[in-house]
């Protein structure tokens, strides 16, 4: 059987079963890697210019597209340096169980890791998004709204590049999270508000429980799979570790390389849509013409969006019967913010519903919005969006069945509108992530493949931690949460280490939980920094 290695590979990996990771990239494949990175550049400064000129946007000054630039770049670093430092919850395992030599094994999780992001829903992406704070979502082109973005972007990759320096698997999705809380503080903070009104902590608990339970998932279910497969499948050549550089039976080799391909994808279906929800926000703060409102929505689409809206409003009336308040934005921009409702909420809500309808109606398509009111138009949905995803949740306020099933229409009409991704920022943002995991992946994989435990990792625990962590991914993905695909591969490898008693390093264990604490406030304490130097700087 073909191994897929070479006798020169052979010859210089190390003793003891460990695989080869020193070798080098030829010219070729370093040519066609800079072919590709150009490639995806210039697609995604075409694709921009081409949606720009489409929507007849004459920039009056330079500065607003240099900044623009510039986050992209930052946004597209994000993603490749989150590539290259979650490499090794992929490939980890089949370099060390020699099912395929290490830069197969990082090309192949590299283009499963782009298919996985061309696929993705964009619900993570938009989860992410509605962590940050109301105010600076509303006035994202705003010098505020700039030093939001570069803050929790630049805090992000100063951590995993600190900590994949270390060799420490720590996360990704764990340090964004805790970038995007910095800054909600840092602004509350310097507005003179309690530090925990910055920040929608309604959806950061929940965004942090998936985060804690997921390696506790991983370590568990791994464990428990590696003992179900002892028990049903007798073959012992699967708890046993490699024999020297021999690749396992074609079927242990195929399951491994499936999981692989599994976590590969999942890692680009989660993953990838962190940075696209923040590129989107970039681009509507700057370019609101051409991101604020999807152009692309069918115009017949429109009087049904009116209709609806129409109803809604009579909806919320019905209960809430009484003049809208003055200013009916402010007061749903204070709910969103601080969650206590007012009895001015509904009459708001049924003001800025009507309002929506009304503006859709009059120009007839979403294309057909002025510029100047488009920034206006979306703020709109976004806030009445994200009211009625609290009010829904409010005691306090009872509608009956037709009238919650008005406001769930309402409300995805609004954020088909508001909450969609282009088919170019897709690629760029999987082509940024699927290069990253071929670059610098050797330091973490070695952590991951040799430190954890104290045996050489058998075929059975590899495929059990692997299996474990696609599924889990994979279900994180369904329900729009952001998951640490790191901390369940990991944490899942340990598992299948303590089930067969093969025995922890509590070393790189104690290294591991260090950096699984500290990611949150070190993440925190610099993006919220980073926000208040960058506000006075813009």
């Amino acid at each position: 059987m073909d191994t897929g290695l070479t006798p020169a590979d052979v010859a210089a990996s190390p003793a003891g079963g460990k695989p080869h990771l020193d070798a080098k990239n030829g010219p070729l494949v370093k040519l066609l890697f800079l072919a590709l990175l150009a490639l995806g550049l210039a697609f995604g400064a075409h694709a921009l210019y081409q949606d720009v000129m489409d929507a007849g946007v004459t920039p009056s000054s330079w500065l607003p597209l240099l900044l623009l630039g510039v986050a992209l770049l930052i946004a597209l670093g994000f993603e490749f340096v989150n590539g290259f430092h979650d490499t090794a919850n992929a490939v980890a395992t089949v370099i060390y169980t020699h099912s395929l030599p290490p830069h197969v094994a990082v090309v192949w999780s590299g283009v499963f890791n782009f298919l996985g992001v061309l696929v993705s829903s964009g619900a993570v992406a938009f989860g992410i998004i509605s962590l940050l704070p109301v105010e600076l979502i509303l006035q994202v082109g705003s010098g505020a709204g700039f030093a939001m973005v570069f803050a929790l972007l630049i805090a992000a990759i100063l951590w995993n590049l600190g900590t994949w320096w270390l060799g420490l698997p720590a996360s990704s999705s764990h340090t964004l999270i805790g970038s995007i809380i910095g800054v909600g503080v840092a602004n509350a903070l310097m507005h003179g508000r309690d530090g925990t009104s910055g920040v929608d902590w309604g959806q950061a608990i929940k965004v942090g429980w998936s985060l804690l339970l997921s390696p506790l998932v991983g370590f568990g279910l791994a464990a428990l799979l590696l003992l179900v497969l002892r028990a049903v499948v007798k073959n012992r050549e699967l708890y046993e570790e490699p024999k020297g550089n021999k690749p396992p039976p074609w079927w242990i080799r195929g399951l491994l390389v499936l999981t692989c391909t599994g976590v590969s994808f999942a890692h680009g279906s989660n993953d990838g849509q962190k940075g696209m929800g923040l590129i989107m926000l970039i681009l509507v703060g700057t370019v609101p013409i051409s991101y604020a409102l999807n152009r692309a929505m069918p115009v017949d689409q429109m009087t049904q969006f009116a209709a609806v809206a129409q109803v809604t409003q009579a909806s919320i009336t019905r209960i809430a019967p009484g003049a809208a308040p003055a200013d009916p934005r402010r007061v749903l921009s204070d709910y969103v913010r601080t969650k206590a409702p007012t009895p001015e909420l509904l009459p708001a809500l049924a003001a800025v519903t009507g309002s929506i309808g009304e503006q859709v109606r009059s120009h007839g398509s979403l294309r057909q919005v002025p510029a100047t009111l488009v920034a206006n138009v979306r703020n709109d949905m976004y806030l009445a969006s994200e009211a009625i995803r609290f009010v829904q949740k409010e005691p306090s306020i009872a509608f009956d069945a037709d009238g919650r099933a008005n406001l769930d229409a309402f409300k995805r009409q609004v954020d088909a509108a508001t909450k969609f991704i282009p088919l170019w920022v897709k690629v760029v943002v999987a082509i940024a992530l699927g290069l990253g995991t071929m670059v610098g992946w050797k330091r973490i994989v070695v952590t991951v493949g040799e430190k954890i435990g104290k045996t050489h990792l058998t075929y059975a625990q590899g495929a059990s931690a692997e299996l474990v962590a696609m599924t889990t991914i994979g279900a994180a993905d369904a329900f729009g949460l952001p998951v640490s695909t790191t901390h369940v591969l990991s944490s899942g490898i340990a598992g299948t280490m303590a089930a067969n008693r093969s025995g922890l390093q509590w070393g790189t264990i104690r290294n591991l939980l260090m950096a699984w604490v500290l990611t949150l406030p070190a993440a925190i304490a610099l993006s919220g920094s980073l926000y208040w130097l960058f506000v006075h700087l813009f």
